[in-house]
């Protein structure tokens, strides 16, 4: 058996792309996508009806230039969503714009707004669709009106300190995508001479999400926890029996091409008896906030990730634009 193979006894596997063949080769349960995702993939030929017929959407629904381009961008991530629901047996996260990431009660109603467009098209979204949002102080209360009070369930993204975790799962969100990768990146470029190499299990961001998946079983969180951004295949290896991963399509190819033995590194009735102390910050939005800025990893790759994600938007709304306009 490949390590893919071995890995999926182990973990549900999900595509992180929004290239629909990529998905097509590898069958993963669910699939992921995020505005930088969707740009690229809009950037080729093959994509381009999922483009043009957002554009249409919007000059027939939409009113002024600005809301067209609004209304065309949510219906391109809905396009996306909707192919990528043909592929896989599961769920697919669409992501609210990051322009709403410190914004509540915007991003419940964008929320609303792309649940909406699913329904438009008939797919249940409760039962297919997870609404992607960042892992901001905001991000989670809107999570936690949308799961309580519209039965939306949530993906909570960017992810990268405890206490984000600790607050989504007291949210009742159903996902979260700590980031493994992104959290390596800042501990390499912080500890340029580390004492001891970041590999296996010494990666900071697999300790980061075994940490968070150990708390979660220990304490009976239902929420589900996704490791993401992978920066290569021994990361996912150490995270075998984590609930899901969420895996790019270059490193499924190389796990495919693996036939080494896997051995399953996280296991929930192991963590169940840990003794691991009890964290809350149920209303407690100081005490989250300051334990945030008290990890500089974390608020920096938090801020850095809304503003990347923001200027991919920004491109896919400017070619929207140049289309509503030509």
């Amino acid at each position: 058996m490949s390590v893919l193979e071995q890995l999926k006894k182990y973990t549900t596997v999900v595509s992180d792309t929004g290239d629909f063949e990529a998905i097509a080769v590898y069958k993963p349960q669910d699939a992921t996508t995020n505005p930088s995702l969707i740009l690229q993939a809009s950037q080729k030929p093959q994509y381009a009806p999922l483009i043009d017929s957002a554009v249409e959407y919007a000059k027939k629904h939409g009113g002024s230039l600005d809301e067209q381009i609004t209304l065309a961008f949510d219906k391109v991530c809905v396009n996306f969503g909707v192919e990528i629901l043909k592929i896989v047996p599961g769920r697919v996260s669409t992501e609210v714009d990051a322009l709403h990431s410190f914004d509540r009660d915007a991003t419940v109603k964008k929320a609303l707004r792309l649940v909406e467009l699913y329904k438009e098209v008939g797919v249940d979204a409760e039962k297919r669709v997870l609404i992607k949002i960042a892992s901001t102080w905001e991000g989670i209360q809107a999570a936690r009106i949308l799961e309580r009070d519209h039965n939306i369930h949530c993906n909570l993204t960017l992810l990268f300190g405890f206490p984000q975790a600790v607050a989504c799962a007291e949210a009742g969100v159903t996902l979260i995508s700590p980031f493994v990768g992104r959290i390596l990146d800042w501990h390499k470029k912080a500890t340029p001479n580390p004492p001891k190499p970041f590999v296996g299990s010494d990666d900071p961001g697999v300790q980061s999400v075994s940490r968070i998946f150990n708390y979660y079983k220990r304490y009976g969180y239902k929420t589900i926890v996704m490791g993401a951004s992978f920066r290569n295949t021994s990361e996912i290896e150490e995270l075998a029996g984590c609930d899901f991963l969420t895996i790019s399509p270059q490193l499924l190819g190389e796990l495919a091409k693996d036939s080494k033995p896997l051995a399953q590194k996280l296991i929930a009735s192991s963590a169940a008896t840990l003794d691991i102390p009890k964290v809350t910050f149920v209303d407690d939005e100081v005490k989250f906030r300051w334990e945030m800025n008290e990890d500089a990893m974390a608020t920096e790759k938090l801020s850095e990730g809304i503003r990347n994600f923001f200027k991919d938007a920004e491109k896919l709304r400017g070619v929207l634009k140049s289309k509503l306009e030509a």
